[in-house]
């Protein structure tokens, strides 16, 4: 039988419920008798039970990560930092790779296993935000949101940010533009496209149906997205897409179709990962501190689980909206002159 939290009390000279209290870090255990709990944890090399540790604190310490597709650049980009920042307040995190409607998630994220969630790939009219309010379970929307309301979310201000795209390409004189978008159910997608055309509009500028897409952020979208601009009679002079990896797919495109960019035309994406900036891409796009977005989601969490330990949760939803930044790099100039 392994070493106990009983012969830890034996050792220090305390009782048993002292040497939970001491290792929770209750205030109300004395300095003194902390440090020979600690010291006795040393000398046996005990190692608590979170189990245990969860029965008697009513927490795991541990937050839910729920995010559908980790093949994505983009999500470790978030994950990461969250993990530093969690990690900073005590908490560990759990990966939930599954779908964020699917009922099986619900029940994995409210079967006590986890504190918290943070939401990474929810969609506008997702279930799960509205089961998890239902079931007050504390979560918070990272990137994406819901119209909902429930929920705290840290997010990029994606229509000042589609608006920044469409005012800069108007001013370098494109005229006839095309948008390979993101899915239609999810806010960045349509944030960003409505940022698009609303700046579009107040230049007196549209977008002809055929050169207006929409579906996932993936490489594939961008990819199809740009040959079948490419193939039309009168190709668009430049080209925004939904994000990054989008905007990558696109890049490659042109590149296998013999068009240069931005010579030929011009690409813009959104979110500026690390990819972007690479010397075989040189992206301009719109970026924003990722590891700040995920800093302030880490502890939008951590301060509502605070309060309902505390019992003055005030319900209302915390939002924090971050400004974007138009990255000028090597995707987009002048259109061709004719």
């Amino acid at each position: 039988m392994g070493v106990t939290s009983r012969d830890v009390a034996r050792l220090a000279g305390v009782s048993q419920p002292t040497v939970s209290r001491a290792l929770r870090g209750d205030p109300r255990v004395a300095a003194a008798t902390r440090q020979r709990v600690e010291d006795a944890v040393a000398a046996l090399g005990y190692v608590p039970s979170e189990a245990g540790r969860a029965l008697v604190t009513r927490t795991t310490r541990r937050v839910g990560i729920v995010v559908t597709d980790l093949t994505n650049p983009f999500y470790p980009q978030l994950i990461g930092p969250l993990h530093d920042e969690l990690e900073k307040h005590g908490y560990r995190i759990m990966v939930f790779a599954e779908r964020s409607d699917s009922l099986t998630a619900v029940e994995h994220l409210v079967d006590g296993s986890v504190d918290g969630v943070v939401l990474l790939t929810t969609t506008v009219g997702s279930r799960l935000p509205v089961e998890l309010a239902r079931r007050g379970m504390p979560f918070v929307c990272l990137n994406r949101e819901t119209d909902s309301g429930l929920g705290d979310a840290a997010v990029v201000d994606n229509t000042t940010g589609g608006r920044m795209v469409a005012d800069y390409l108007v001013d370098l004189g494109h005229r006839r533009l095309a948008g390979v978008f993101g899915p239609e159910n999810t806010s960045t997608g349509r944030d960003r496209e409505l940022g698009f055309r609303l700046a579009l509009a107040d230049a007196g500028i549209g977008i002809a149906p055929e050169c207006s897409m929409h579906g996932p952020f993936e490489f594939d979208m961008g990819y199809e997205g740009m040959l079948r601009l490419l193939e039309l009679p009168e190709r668009p002079s430049a080209v925004f897409c939904g994000n990054d990896v989008v905007a990558i797919g696109a890049l490659n495109a042109a590149m296998s179709a013999g068009v240069n960019v931005p010579a030929d035309i011009s690409v813009v994406g959104f979110d500026d990962i690390p990819m972007a900036g690479w010397e075989a891409f040189r992206l301009t796009t719109v970026g924003n501190d990722l590891t700040e977005m995920s800093v302030k989601a880490a502890q939008l969490l951590v301060r509502r689980l605070a309060d309902r330990r505390g019992g003055h949760d005030d319900g209302g939803q915390r939002r924090v909206v971050l400004e974007p930044v138009l990255v000028e790099r090597t995707t987009a100039s002048a259109p061709p002159a004719h």
